[in-house]
Formats: structure tokens, C-alpha cells, sequence
């Protein structure tokens, strides 16, 4: 089959559920040094600034705030010592050592897709790849690990520069489709969960404007419930304003609506092009 798109997919949020992993270990790195836990609203609030893609910076960000904030008389700790904090909380261990010893709140992440979901997208002409903040070990673990993977293309934190900057998502781009990103090539899409990943898309857009970009949208996990409907529904307004082209109301619709999606972004560059 011929392809019709790539798609380059967030990790966190995206793929796996991070509510009670990353998030949790946030929430308590915050309190540990601070005394004061941020709530799941608080993140999501930071998140939309579009700038906090590193939860270790915006662990130190929120604890900073929170000083100002209350006059606290602390000392605010150095990143190595956020960094070392967080991962005990989220590996339980030193994240070095083998998956299976690991203890912390990464045990707690749900999985969001299958390897079916990949297939699908594959045998209906989409290339994928991944384009994360996580660490290496920790997207590695999810996708070959518990998804089933084989080296998946993958850019992680170390790879590039952190998101809203594009060059890890040029980057990936460029080596899954082996040729130089322009108009002759198919449309490439991002899904992402904060409006950083949608100023990735639209920062490549900067960069490369005669490829055809797309960002994808799609609210958190925690905000898929009925009782977070409203919160839902402004979140997924915010990702609209900030530039995304579309909205997923499930990961899985993509394997419903991928050729009507890549279709649509098609007549939308059509538009443009005549200058409409």
C-alpha cells in the first residue's frame, strides 16, 4: 500500500497514561521541598503556558513560584537535586538497573494503545515514529517492553533540544523518510497532549513551510472522565487557539479516520496554496 502520512507520536499522555506516575512523582518532588503539593488543575494550568515539557524544570519552576508566593525563608534546591529526587520517586531505583527491580510510581502507568493499534495504522498507509521528552529508559520501557515494539523510531530526552523547539521532530521526520522534507513529500503529524507539542508543529512550520505539517491534539487521560467534562472541554479549547488542526476525542479514532484526516489536511494545504 502506498503510505499516506506519517505520524510522530507523544509518549506521555499519548501512549501511556502519566497521572499517577510522572505527575504523581511532580506532586511530591514539589512538596518535598517546598510543603506544598500542586494539584493535578495547578499542572495542567503550567502545561498550557506551553513552555514546562520537562516535569524536572517545572518541578523546580513550581517550587520557585511557591516561595515567592508564600515568602518561605528555603533555599530553593539545584536541578540535580530535583533530577535525583524525581527519579526516585518514579523508578524507586536507580533507572539504570534492570525494569524488573524497578519499584516506583512507573509501575503504576496504564497503557493508553496495543501493538494491534501500530499495525493498523501501518497496513492503512501510515509511517509512525515517536517524538518524547521522556527519558530514554522509560520510552524504551513502554514501547519495546510493554508494547512489543521492534527499535521503534524513536527521538528522547538527550536526542534534541526539548520541545517547543522542532528539531527533534524535523530530525525523526527526515530519517524515517530517508529524503529532504518539502512539498514532494507526504503530510507529517504530531499528536500531543500539551500546546508545547502543538508549538513544536508549528515552529517545524517556521522552519520547512513547503511541508505539510499537522499537529493532533488530545486532552490528558484524567480528563477523559465524565465528572472533567468541563475542565475537558477548556483544555481541548486551549489546543485549539494554540494551532492545533484537529482534535482526537481517543487515540483509537485515529485508526477510524486517518485517511479522512490526511485528506482534509491535503485540501486545507490546497487552499493555501491558491491563496484562499
Amino acid at each position: 500500500m502506498k503510505n499516506i502520512g506519517l505520524i510522530l507520536f507523544d509518549i506521555d499522555g499519548v501512549i501511556r497514561s502519566v497521572e499517577n506516575s510522572y505527575r504523581l512523582s511532580l506532586k511530591k518532588t514539589v512538596y518535598k521541598f517546598s510543603g506544598w503539593e500542586p494539584s493535578y488543575i495547578d499542572i495542567d494550568r503550567a502545561k498550557n503556558e506551553g513552555i514546562w515539557n520537562n516535569d524536572w524544570d517545572l518541578s523546580l519552576e513550581f517550587i520557585k513560584r511557591c516561595i515567592k508566593r508564600d515568602n518561605l525563608k528555603i533555599e530553593i534546591p539545584s536541578r540535580e537535586e530535583i533530577v535525583k529526587c524525581f527519579e526516585e520517586f518514579y523508578f524507586g531505583c536507580d533507572p539504570n538497573k534492570n525494569s524488573k527491580n524497578w519499584s516506583g510510581y512507573i509501575t503504576n502507568e496504564t497503557l493508553l494503545v496495543n501493538k494491534k493499534f501500530f499495525d493498523l495504522l501501518q497496513n492503512n498507509g501510515i509511517i509512525w515514529g515517536f517524538v518524547s521528552g521522556a527519558e530514554s529508559t522509560s520510552a524504551k520501557f513502554v514501547l519495546e517492553t510493554r508494547l512489543g515494539l521492534k527499535s521503534p523510531p524513536l527521538i528522547s530526552m538527550g536526542d534534541a533540544p526539548d520541545k517547543p523547539n522542532p528539531q527533534g521532530f524535523i530530525q525523526l521526520s527526515k530519517k524515517i523518510l530517508g529524503d529532504k522534507l518539502g512539498p514532494s513529500n507526504i503530510p507529517i503529524a504530531y499528536v500531543g497532549d500539551t500546546i508545547a507539542d502543538v508549538n513544536t508543529v508549528i515552529n517545524a512550520r517556521k522552519e520547512i513551510p513547503s511541508q505539510k505539517f499537522i499537529s493532533i491534539g488530545i486532552a490528558p487521560p484524567h480528563l477523559h472522565l465524565k465528572s472533567r467534562l468541563k475542565e475537558r472541554n477548556s483544555y481541548e479549547t486551549n489546543l485549539k487557539k494554540a494551532g492545533a488542526d484537529f482534535i482526537l476525542n481517543s487515540i483509537n479514532d485515529l485508526n477510524n479516520s486517518n485517511l479522512a484526516l490526511f485528506e482534509e489536511l491535503q485540501k486545507k494545504q490546497f487552499l493555501i496554496d491558491l491563496g484562499k
